[in-house]
């Protein structure tokens, strides 16, 4: 996740450097063909590629929307995790009273879940640092599953129906412990149907174009100009479009373990501080170091 920082001009330019390389290109090319066939050309009327601009941006504005909507869809969808996994502690605490083990064995599993879930959208496997939240048994038992948060969920739901049946619980601390987990499942099948559904690829590659058809009519409408004013003018034209097609292209998939993404590693390490202390324990990790200008 971005932080409110001033961002890197070498980040910046290495997200358009290509497209204003091409611009360049595209600007040098015009100016040499105008100048050597431009009495073929007609007279291009700048309303045209004024025209073009205002759809573009009209275009972009709604991509923009669409992907910030995704984006915060997504934070939403971990701020639900935060809650529920804050909850589903606090009900074992407050229910479970007579079975700390339990309680510590799942909570740790709870911790392991919020990264196993992390790594899962990211498409990682399972690290050493999850690896030390399970026992033995329980690792080799999640990564012989497709989908190993969902894996941890039933060993959750496994352990709350071996309290139900030894008495430790009763019939309503069970359901309301199971709610908590019915949470959980919908939370990430939420970030689940994100991670699954792709923005229309084609919906980037016709406004790309787009974009480029409008810097070649704005080029032949501005021939009256002189190329060394020109050039640096629809370069930054061309900048102003491009990053914010950037932009909404980045903020799309919150889960690509991107400088946009959602910061699922810091808010996991967040719910361990927040349910290690719960526990009373006295080794808490420190929270995540952001980089210069972004956390993940």
């Amino acid at each position: 996740m971005l932080l409110n920082k001033k961002l890197p001009i070498k980040y910046i330019f290495s997200k358009i450097y290509l497209d204003l390389l091409s611009v360049l290109i595209i600007v040098l090319l015009v100016h040499l063909i105008t100048n050597i066939y431009g009495d073929y050309f007609p007279t291009m009327p700048i309303g045209i590629p004024a025209f073009m601009g205002t759809a573009i941006s009209i275009l972009l504005s709604f991509k923009l929307s669409q992907s910030y909507d995704r984006w915060w869809e997504a934070r939403k969808i971990w701020g639900a995790i935060v809650n529920d996994s804050r909850s589903f502690v606090l009900q074992l605490l407050s229910l479970v009273k007579e079975n700390k083990e339990s309680i510590t064995r799942t909570a740790y599993r709870q911790i392991a879940w919020c990264y196993t879930l992390t790594r899962s959208l990211r498409e990682k496997d399972v690290d050493e640092e999850i690896k030390k939240l399970l026992d033995q048994k329980e690792v080799n038992y999640i990564q012989s599953h497709t989908n190993r948060p969902l894996a941890l969920l039933q060993l959750h739901s496994e352990d709350i129906l071996k309290l139900r049946n030894k008495e430790a619980i009763s019939v309503f601390e069970h359901l309301q412990l199971d709610s908590t987990l019915v949470r959980l499942c919908e939370s990430m099948g939420k970030a689940e149907r994100i991670k699954s559904t792709i923005f229309p690829m084609t919906y980037r590659l016709y406004l790309h174009f787009i974009i480029y058809i409008f810097l070649i009519t704005l080029s032949i409408a501005l021939t009256d100009i002189t190329i060394y004013f020109q050039t640096p003018l629809l370069l930054l034209i061309s900048m102003a479009f491009f990053l914010l097609e950037k932009t909404a292209t980045y903020m799309q998939d919150p889960f690509d373990n991107k400088p946009s993404d959602t910061a699922m590693s810091a808010i996991s390490r967040t719910i361990e501080i927040n349910i290690r202390q719960l526990l009373k324990e006295k080794n808490i990790p420190e929270k995540h170091t952001p980089n210069s200008f972004y956390i993940l």
